[in-house]
């Protein structure tokens, strides 16, 4: 079965439009049970169904055959990403605006102080350009991150936060929990900062110590901590 579904992920992949059509046919009930996480929330059941739909043909696309992990375990954020993003693009999901301001002026003093300085500036670097406080760039840039950040690979070791968090055959728990950036919204903000650092700017824990001003250890003790208190909120 499983031979069989990576045969079709291939004929997807080379442009097979049956080959996609079959696939979301037979996983028809993966990509419900997502959708009816984000029912009453504005947006006709059905809809949702067929912007799942979208993001399950994506993750086909962007599936790595040679990774060995399961096909499924890729999909299920990937569905659920496109749904998240599509609530959160039609206004369903909101993102306060004056976050949205302050994370474009991060992206924008990023930028520039890459260029003056030729590194990745440091927290305070970016604070002291912006005029926000460290906490408020770390909420800005975590409110605002791409949905897809739990695949997104840490800099030195190649883990992903939803590979860190625990065992990702379990996609239904990750779909109870689908609000991830919620549980993080309730951490404190240094660890929440080291996560957005590791997870969603992929850097290594070198680097992310560079940055916030703190050594390597310090980041890997806050780090831990940060992922040990997301498995308990989580649970």
């Amino acid at each position: 079965m499983h031979e069989e579904k990576l045969k079709l992920i291939k004929r997807v992949q080379e442009g097979d439009r049956d080959a996609g059509e079959q696939m979301v046919i037979e996983n028809a009930g993966l990509i419900w049970s997502i959708a009816r996480r984000y029912f009453g929330r504005g947006v006709d059941n059905d809809d949702l169904y067929q912007i799942g739909c979208v993001g399950f043909i994506k993750a086909m696309q962007g599936f790595d055959l040679n990774y060995g992990t399961q096909f499924s375990t890729y999909a299920v954020p990937k569905i659920s990403g496109e749904i998240r993003r599509f609530l959160r693009d039609d206004g369903a999901i909101k993102v306060n605006r004056g976050i949205k301001e302050n994370a474009m002026s991060i992206r924008t003093a990023r930028g520039t102080l890459e260029q003056r300085l030729g590194r990745e500036p440091a927290l305070s670097e970016i604070s002291a350009e912006t005029g926000l406080t460290v906490e408020e760039i770390a909420i800005a840039e975590t409110a605002t991150a791409s949905t897809e950040s739990l695949q997104r690979e840490t800099g030195e070791d190649g883990f992903t936060l939803e590979q860190v968090l625990g065992d990702p055959t379990q996609e239904e728990r990750l779909i109870e929990h689908v609000s991830l950036r919620e549980a993080m919204d309730k951490l404190p903000e240094k660890e929440k900062s080291v996560l957005a650092l590791r997870y969603w700017r992929g850097m290594t824990q070198d680097q992310a110590a560079k940055v916030l001003g703190v050594s390597q250890v310090q980041v890997s003790r806050l780090e831990r901590r940060a992922v040990e208190e997301l498995r308990r909120l989580l649970e």
